[in-house]
């Protein structure tokens, strides 16, 4: 029986050449994706923190100006609708953005919220994609601030100069007592602080 000739390995040897090179160009282009995603990833977590922090900042002043003025109901509203004089807490956004290795453009978003567009410091770096050297990720997130309580004005038969309650989001209400204050709600009873849906 005659024996078969290296022909054919010969002609093997480029397709298998081929098959690999084509793999490894896949591998490394799957890596440069992953890359992108999650340098992108990083913009998206430095603009959702630093918008959260930045409407936390502000609740935890509106809630402060709350409890000065808690024996002045008439100026109760202003405060939960976001009027009350509290400055921007846009210091916060770039606080947060610098922990995440990012920096921010921040802006007041209405009275009650705040929309950042956060940029990564880092780019996604040298992958087999032209340009991505130097591509930074941006992303952007609003937080907004919503009242979880509003004045609820006293019975008829209360005494005279009775302060008003509050009557809160799920079925809290908080009775205010002049005398003793000691007893008063928190900023997360007053505020809900999230997210706002894209």
């Amino acid at each position: 029986m005659p024996l078969r000739g290296n022909g054919d390995a010969g002609q093997a040897f480029p397709i298998y050449i081929t098959v690999v090179g084509g793999l490894l160009f896949l591998a490394l282009a799957y890596f440069a994706v992953g890359q992108a995603a999650a340098t992108r990833s990083e913009a998206q977590t430095a603009a959702d923190a630093a918008a959260l922090a930045a409407a936390l900042e502000t609740r935890d002043r509106l809630a402060d100006q709350w409890l000065e003025n808690v024996l002045e109901p008439d100026s109760w509203q202003d405060i939960f609708d976001g009027k009350a004089p509290v400055p921007s807490a846009c210091w916060r956004a770039h606080e947060l953005a610098a922990r995440n290795d990012a920096s921010v453009d921040c802006e007041p978003d209405g009275l009650l919220g705040y929309t950042v567009v956060a940029e990564t410091n880092d780019t996604v770096g040298d992958t087999i994609v032209p340009g991505t050297e130097d591509q930074k990720a941006t992303e952007s997130a609003t937080a907004v601030i919503e009242a979880r309580c509003s004045p609820k004005l006293p019975a008829e038969d209360a005494d005279d100069g009775a302060p008003p309650n509050l009557s809160c989001k799920g079925g809290e209400d908080w009775d205010l007592n002049p005398e003793d204050l000691s007893d008063l709600p928190k900023p997360e009873d007053l505020f809900d602080v999230h997210l706002a849906d894209s």
